[in-house]
């Protein structure tokens, strides 16, 4: 019963912890779009149904019941179709650019924009004087939409959704509002707006790394000797214990114990398991004068290497396949020992590091997705194991955080660190993943933004005129894909988790 309470208590800890992470992160979006005046009508943290909600001045904030995202409603996401062609009474927030309210005086090129206002009532009352007044050359261009892609279904919907997307975000605009829509902002107030969630996240991570390598201390190899091996097996060996044909091991035949510190190998001072690991490697059936501490006494032993095969791994303790599929090995000289773990502090310098690794690591996995998917459908449809370095759900994070939890052969320190390691992990996940420049993705309005930017400033350099804000209403079919994608993958990884999750304990 324990355990089970541990494992629900594991899995708690995650979901409070996402929960806590996506709230900051719309708070990173929310704080700079009130400063800079942007209205914000709703901060909801979790998808669904609403669970509770209160509005505080103009913005609503609330919790739904699923946490596994959240948002901010910006009014005024997409600009009109054509700048300074907004209709007040079709749109109810766009200001009709010939109406200048609070004019003082009248002049004549007010009294021309009324009558293009009055030309314009009369278009709308009878559509086809417009067909009537249009040169022959471009009435065609001025027939209905639906009349122009009659003959191209796709080219209708797709063309139908860009205007209901701009119509909805006509329509959260209220009376004098329009300067307060989001697409009205200056582009680097834009980009500060987008990119203030995924960095509200960058500095979760660096806060949880620094809580996790300067605060608990990273499990390093000691040169403290942990177990002797009574023989030597290579690693291809099928026999997992020692037969009394088999010969002694060079640790144990030097008289090597558990417990002993390694002070120096042929004279050289150590002071970490990878000079001692490397030491036994390289010199096979070459005697190795060490020095020893037992009991606060030191003492000398000499020991020869024996000459046996071990797997090749990779940086993340992967081991290597060779070009035919079959498990790489090397020859190199064994003793038939390990070293004991210790938690060892880090500096304030390795957080930063600590962070770019993880950055690294995931920007890897996401240039490598498509493989990636493939694997983990092989493994959850077929007998494939599942990556432990690969992607996984919530679920599979929440699901490795109750089987560490619920483990009772590890102290509770070390499962704390292991639950401060996955939160901090999902938050750099978390920034990562949005900066990918596609809609609806941060990244994706950061790029428009930016695409605007550089638009704007080669009009202004070929003097041109001002081509306006991108009419980022175009990217809501890719949007629409792209969230159907999102989906299909979070459904396949959920699924994978449940029914292939990944095994970290063997």
């Amino acid at each position: 019963m324990e355990s089970v309470l541990l494992y629900i208590l594991g899995v708690v800890i995650i979901v409070v912890g996402l929960a806590v992470s996506i709230a900051l992160h719309e708070i990173g979006h929310l704080v700079p779009a009130k400063l800079f005046g942007v209205k914000v009508t709703q901060y909801m943290v979790g998808f669904g149904r609403t669970l509770w909600s209160k509005r505080k001045g103009e913005t609503e904030y609330g919790v739904k019941m699923i946490p596994l995202g959240g948002y901010i409603s910006m009014i005024g996401m997409y600009p009109p179709t054509k700048p300074g062609e907004q209709s007040r009474e079709s749109t109810t927030g766009f200001l009709n650019s010939v109406v200048q309210e609070g004019a003082p005086t009248r002049t004549r090129e007010h009294e021309h924009d009324d009558a293009v206002l009055a030309l314009r009532e009369a278009i709308e009352a009878d559509p086809t004087l417009a067909e009537a007044l249009a040169p022959e050359a471009e009435r065609t261009d001025r027939l209905p939409s639906t009349a122009r892609t009659e003959d191209d279904p796709q080219a209708s919907y797709l063309s139908s959704m860009i205007d209901e997307a701009r119509q909805a975000s006509a329509e959260t605009i209220g009376a004098g509002e329009d300067s307060r829509a989001f697409y009205r902002l200056a582009v680097w107030k834009r980009v500060i707006v987008m990119l203030g969630g995924p960095a509200m996240n960058l500095v979760l991570a660096v806060l949880f790394y620094a809580v996790l390598l300067m605060g608990f201390g990273t499990q390093q190899w000691s040169t403290t000797v942990a177990t002797v091996s009574e023989c030597v097996l290579p690693a291809t060996s099928t026999h997992t214990e020692c037969s009394s044909q088999d010969p002694q091991a060079p640790g144990a035949a030097a008289g090597l114990e558990p417990g002993d510190t390694i002070v120096s190998i042929n004279g050289e001072k150590i002071t970490d398991w990878a000079q001692i690991r490397d030491a036994i490697s390289d010199s096979p059936n070459q005697p190795l004068d060490m020095v020893i501490e037992r009991d606060g006494v030191e003492k000398a032993l000499t020991m020869t290497p024996e000459l046996t095969e071990r797997y090749v791994t990779d940086e993340a303790g992967a081991v290597v396949k060779s070009g035919d599929g079959t498990l790489k090995t090397e020859q190199v000289g064994m003793v038939g020992m390990s070293p004991t773990q210790e938690l060892v502090q880090a500096p304030v310098t390795a957080v930063l590091p600590a962070v770019g690794d993880n950055i690294g690591a995931v920007v890897n996995m996401i240039a490598h997705l498509p493989q990636r998917l493939i694997d983990i459908w092989n493994a959850a449809f077929g007998s494939e194991e599942r990556d432990v370095n690969g992607p996984m759900s919530v679920v599979g994070v929440g699901r490795v955080a109750g089987e560490i939890a619920s483990l009772d052969t590890i102290p509770v320190v070390a499962k704390a660190q292991v639950m401060v390691s996955l939160l901090a992990s999902l938050n750099v996940a978390l920034f990562v993943f949005n900066l990918i420049p596609l809609m609806p993705l941060d990244g994706g309005h950061i790029a428009a933004a930016l695409y605007e930017r550089v638009r704007r400033t080669l009009a202004t350099i070929f003097r041109k005129p001002d081509p306006g804000p991108v009419d980022a209403a175009k990217m809501v079919p890719i949007t629409f894909g792209v969230v159907i994608l999102l989906g299909a993958m979070s459904l396949l990884l959920i699924y994978a988790d449940i029914v292939k999750p990944v095994n970290l304990f063997g």
